[in-house]
């Protein structure tokens, strides 16, 4: 098969079988069966984590990452390669990115048979970006400074951009991503006799007022935060005072120093709604996945290569306000992730859409990019 064979094959398969995150069983037997039938050795740090060594021509070693698993979405495309699992796709691309992946662990093989594999390479197919964190659980259970990497790469496909364009910048390229949540505890009364109890729907209000003010009178102008509510509930009657209340929602920012500035002045909210309606609130955060800041020394690195890939490099002005758990990777090597365009007439839906889908043939562009990356010296 030729590689776009190759590519179509395995996308198509995965695509079939989608999981949610550390429950991938299947996808990581098709992917050690893959290996095993090319005769690559391989490592499973975690269940469902698979990682392939291979030594090349110089100490040098470089890794490049894909991950693996779907999104609890109904997919509603009508294709002969459908997903099998209710309820769960492969919304995300995460089949396109396993499939460049195993094809670009063949054509590692194959070089290394002939001694033309320039380094060493690290293959990572990791599980659960979606959520728990697949990265940072794996670099805590694989010991990567054993293998000392000097780079990652990750490649993300992005049905935004057209086919044929690499979408990439240095420093923040993606946000980070924390949870909030904020209980309140009041005291009933009849509405008779409000005055008598402490409304936590009155303290949820004010937090809430204090909370879309936050961006204009405490962060920069200049930088781009979300911090948004996804969800708020009061109150048990008609005609009582709420005893009980709660908010959540996400935050999003690419400089920590907002993000410190963000919890801080919402911990003050939430002790000032207190003061006022005689309240007990607490707030807790769910840390998240941080920003992906791309290291300014690989741009040039990772520009020429796709520029000789025959990809249009575009240059992002601004960081995407989503999460991405690539991050993890820059606390054991230097990294640089990008978007790869998929875009074309017949595909243009959108990440964690029921209807995504792409063109298998451009991912033939991705596998020629890291194999451009890995002929070049970091």
């Amino acid at each position: 098969m030729d590689l776009q064979q190759t590519l179509t094959k395995h996308r198509r398969y995965l695509h079939q079988i989608p999981e949610l995150g550390f429950q991938e069983f299947k996808t990581a037997a098709y992917i050690r069966e893959t290996l095993d039938q090319l005769g690559i050795p391989y490592l499973t740090p975690l269940e469902t984590a698979t990682i392939v060594y291979l030594e090349g021509e110089s100490d040098t070693t470089i890794g490049f990452r894909a991950d693996i698993d779907g999104l609890p979405i109904e997919e509603t495309n009508d294709i002969p390669f459908k997903s099998q699992h209710k309820g769960v796709m492969h919304a995300c691309g995460h089949d396109g990115h396993t499939a460049m992946l195993l094809a670009f662990a063949e054509r590692c093989k194959t070089m290394q048979n002939s001694n033309t594999l320039h380094h060493n390479v690290l293959l990572i197919f990791q599980p659960s970006e979606e959520s728990m964190g697949g990265a940072n659980h794996l670099i805590k259970a694989f010991p990567f400074k054993k293998y000392k990497p000097e780079a990652i790469v990750g490649l993300h496909l992005m049905p935004d951009n057209p086919e044929g364009t690499l979408l990439t910048k240095s420093g923040p390229l993606t946000a980070s991503a924390t949870e909030y949540r904020i209980y309140v505890e009041g005291t009933s009364a009849h509405v008779a006799n409000k005055e008598t109890g402490a409304s936590a729907l009155g303290s949820l209000h004010h937090t809430v007022a204090q909370i879309q003010q936050l961006q204009n009178f405490h962060l920069s102008g200049l930088n781009q935060n979300i911090i948004h509510i996804g969800k708020i509930q009061a109150g048990e009657a008609i005609n009582t005072v709420a005893s009980s209340g709660y908010l959540e929602g996400t935050i999003r920012t690419y400089d920590m120093d907002d993000l410190a500035t963000i919890k801080e002045r919402l911990t003050q909210t939430v002790k000032s709604s207190d003061l006022l309606f005689g309240t007990q609130s607490r707030v807790d955060f769910a840390e998240g996945y941080p920003p992906v800041v791309n290291n300014e020394s690989l741009l040039p690195h990772i520009s020429a290569s796709a520029n000789e890939t025959g990809l249009e490099v575009i240059i992002k002005e601004k960081p995407y306000l989503f999460g991405e758990d690539f991050s993890f990777y820059s606390q054991v090597a230097t990294t640089h992730f990008a978007f790869l365009g998929v875009q074309n007439e017949n595909h243009t839906s959108g990440l964690h859409t029921s209807s995504f889908n792409f063109d298998e043939k451009s991912l033939v562009a991705g596998v020629h990019f890291f194999e451009k990356v890995l002929e070049k010296q970091v």
